[in-house]
């Protein structure tokens, strides 16, 4: 089962996906895809990882999701939008490419009897950047979140702490 919770920074996104894997699972993953880019980003993690109990193991997967998702567990993806930042760095910046590896990856997913809770940002919200690289990533990100929720099973979008059901 594909779950998709996607929003705005800041929205509830992550308690959201944590409270509902606590309900799938006594042992849920998290699947962090992050690199970590500076000091102030490391506080960021550190402060995630003692949000969650005894209960939770992390994984750290930058690219590849599906080599570390294994059948019948229950998973939290956090987030697409670092893990794209993984593809399109990797890529030298060029979009159709890192969305080609991003939807064989996601592809994958699918086909994974687990419980996979997907956290995206919605950032073509907000306001437009004012550089080349972060418009091509707006479209990326974008792009994919669009692939991701016509794929899952249920699509939440999270609005001031509170969840709107999409699908």
């Amino acid at each position: 089962m594909i779950y998709y919770i996607s929003g705005g920074e800041r929205s509830g996104k992550s308690s959201y996906a944590q409270k509902l894997a606590e309900s799938l699972s006594d042992t849920p993953i998290y699947l962090a895809t992050s690199r970590i880019w500076d000091e102030d980003f490391k506080q960021r993690v550190d402060r995630h990882i003692s949000d969650r109990d005894e209960r939770w193991t992390t994984v750290e997967e930058e690219k590849w999701l599906s080599n570390v998702i294994s059948e019948k567990q229950t998973v939290v993806v956090d987030c697409v939008t670092l893990w794209l930042t993984n593809f399109f760095v990797d890529t030298k910046y060029d979009i159709e490419k890192a969305l080609e590896i991003a939807k064989e990856e996601i592809n994958k997913l699918v086909e994974i009897d687990a419980n996979i809770i997907i956290i995206s940002n919605e950032i073509g919200m907000g306001l437009h950047a004012n550089s080349e690289s972060g418009r091509k990533f707006t479209q990326l990100q974008g792009w994919t979140n669009q692939y991701i929720a016509k794929l899952a099973d249920k699509a939440t979008f999270m609005v001031s702490g509170l969840p709107l059901t999409l699908k």
